[in-house]
């Protein structure tokens, strides 16, 4: 019998599609799904939702339910973590600050000023996590779906002996999308991706085996609803020759391009099909939303005679588990360390490459160099990130000071006084959430 642990299940849209999937698994059918959260009406809808999908299945599957992290990862096979470190009254100020400094970022989870101060408060929640697996289930795996990816990862692997993977739908997703504009059916699709978290290359994108890159450049160029769906990728794509993953509205905060000048905003990251008018604001809204309309809409689900489909969805994790425990080996994009995978990206530093995985463990694919026109931005920001996790890890604000200084947008916008004074008012909002820090100030 495997033993899953999610850490988040609070995060029930989630929770209830990867439990689906891992039923689906005959290796897995038989389950013990334990439930973790710090939320216990969260936690309670999740029980339910959950034990719902295994009564409507018939499966043998077992679900457990815990606010104590310790007792949900004791023996535990697998171990999910789908967490947010902070409310939104905290990682708002991540957006707005930096706007009021005229650095205008769209979703700020990743990298850049945003992203590292979510890392900043992130990493020692994930490396407490990382410490109790060494405890309770030091041979467990951990996929990690929480964001920002590659520098939770990086400290992670660099910080504790836990076997983990970072995962993300950026790169099936818009394997999906390209196939789409192309008319391809997809499984006659096939590719090589590299690079980091939300900014990884299609080195090679083939239909049938045949370079399908042509196809997609006639499309983005001759179809106005095509180049308007992802307005900000495909300008980089038109430049670069290559295609990025992870939507416009991550990849205009990642570089010097897009969101510098209003006028640029105005044009590309406003009027597309991939956009939400004023996205942050309509992000802040769902999330101010969500406490007062789960419950609504968990009524609703409950209130369905069939809620959700009990057929395998394209998650990556329940592929994952089955092959770990024995079952079919599977072919992935994982967050991994860099053993000279990708030759031209730091060593060491957590990348984004094809993976396998068997009952053996993962298998990271050598990939070899970028091209270099993208490797010179994916170089920067894999190296922005190694200086924030090692600022994360050791406390150190003047560190945290000097990536963000090297950031492309921020540094597109501000001297480096201001960015001083910016970041500087970031700690402020965040001291308390920071505990590996003696001093706030740059």
């Amino acid at each position: 019998m495997t033993k899953i642990a999610f850490i988040g299940a609070g995060s029930v849209g989630f929770t209830r599609g990867l439990v689906r999937d891992v039923l689906t698994f005959p290796l897995l059918k038989d389950a013990t799904l334990s439930l973790m959260d710090i939320n216990p009406e969260r936690l309670d809808f999740a029980k339910n939702s959950v034990q719902r999908i295994v009564d409507m299945g018939g499966y043998p599957a077992k679900v457990e339910v815990t606010q104590d992290r310790a007792e949900a990862l004791k023996d535990a096979d697998v171990v999910l973590v789908t967490i947010l470190a902070g409310a939104t009254d905290v990682w708002r100020h991540d957006i707005e600050i930096p706007k009021q400094y005229g650095v205008d970022i769209n979703v700020g989870d990743t990298r850049g000023v945003s992203g590292i101060f979510r890392a900043l408060r992130t990493i020692p929640v994930m490396l407490s996590i990382a410490h109790d697996m060494e405890r309770y289930c030091p041979d467990a795996t951990m996929l990690n779906y929480t964001n920002p990816m590659a520098m939770l990862c990086r400290a992670m692997e660099r910080e504790t002996s836990i076997r983990l993977t970072g995962l993300c739908h950026s790169v099936q997703g818009t394997s999906m999308m390209l196939a789409n504009w192309i008319g391809a059916p997809y499984e006659q699709i096939t590719y090589t991706c590299a690079g980091i978290n939300h900014m990884a290359w299609y080195l090679k994108y083939e239909w049938n085996g045949v370079d399908a890159y042509p196809l997609i450049r006639k499309a983005i160029s001759e179809r106005p609803e095509v180049y308007n769906e992802e307005q900000v990728r495909n300008e980089m794509f038109l430049a670069l020759d290559y295609y990025v993953t992870e939507s416009s509205g991550h990849n205009s905060e990642y570089n010097w391009w897009f969101r510098k000048r209003p006028d640029l905003i105005e044009k590309y990251c406003t009027h597309g099909t991939g956009w939400n008018p004023g996205e942050y604001a309509y992000v802040l809204k769902e999330y101010q939303n969500r406490d007062s309309t789960w419950k609504e809409e968990a009524r609703k689900w409950f209130a369905q005679e069939t809620p959700i489909s009990l057929e395998r969805g394209h998650e990556y994790a329940a592929h994952i588990i089955n092959a770990l425990k024995g079952g079919e080996p599977f072919k992935f994009n994982g967050n991994v360390p860099n053993t000279g995978l990708v030759t031209n990206l730091p060593q060491g530093a957590c990348v984004e490459v094809p993976v396998w995985v068997t009952r053996q463990g993962f298998e990271p694919v050598h990939v070899g160099a970028l091209p270099p026109q993208c490797a010179l931005l994916t170089n920067l920001s894999s190296q922005i990130e190694e200086m924030a996790v090692e600022a994360a890890i050791s406390g150190d604000p003047r560190l945290v000071y000097q990536a963000i200084c090297h950031d492309p947008l921020t540094a597109a916008v501000l001297s480096l006084a201001e960015i001083k004074e910016m970041v500087n008012r970031m700690f402020e909002k965040n001291c308390q959430y920071l505990p590996q820090f003696t001093h706030f100030t740059v």
